[in-house]
């Protein structure tokens, strides 16, 4: 089985400052969708995890965060491809819990769901969060210029093995 983990905002859609609060403000970053589907067709298992300090900051409910979540399923099989799950936090960033990425919860639970060690899956963000949860797994590290991507990259401090692309479509060119 191939796996590939993909963080949300920023990655798939774009990203706000001031989160993603409703299904009107989830737009998809041009590109994104079809290479989603591009994976899946290439026999990738498509896993979304990202950390959703909104809802345990009260920004939003559950029941918003699945529509969200509905309108991306229902855009990505549009397009041809499938989101075989969805792991988030739910945790505001002050709950010291252990799911909230940079921690590794979150992958452990995928890691766990799915049987598999994630030794050299592909796990894409746009964050140093999102990396650094990814290389402490042993997962592949890849950073898109998307998002916050580009500000990550300026950043420095990547972890080591860190792949970096422009965006989505150009990870799926390369896995595929």
């Amino acid at each position: 089985m191939n796996l590939i983990l993909l963080d949300r905002d920023g990655v798939i859609n774009f990203d706000s400052d001031q989160f993603i609060k409703s299904p009107d403000e989830w737009k998809p970053i041009p590109g994104s969708l079809e290479a989603i589907a591009r994976l899946c067709q290439a026999d990738y298992r498509v896993v979304v995890t990202t950390n959703q300090s909104g809802v345990g900051r009260g920004l939003f409910d559950m029941h918003t965060l699945n529509a969200i979540h509905d309108k991306m399923h229902k855009a990505v099989a549009q397009a041809g491809g499938r989101i075989d799950a969805i792991f988030f936090c739910p945790h505001a960033a002050d709950a010291n819990c252990l799911c909230r990425k940079p921690r590794t919860g979150m992958l452990e639970r995928i890691a766990a769901r799915y049987n598999v060690d994630l030794r050299g899956v592909p796990a894409v963000g746009d964050s140093l969060r999102d990396l650094t949860s990814a290389a402490n797994m042993g997962a592949l590290p890849i950073l898109v210029l998307t998002g916050k991507g580009a500000k990550t990259q300026a950043n420095g401090e990547l972890p080591e093995g860190t792949q970096v692309y422009p965006d989505l479509a150009a990870v799926a060119a390369t896995l595929v």
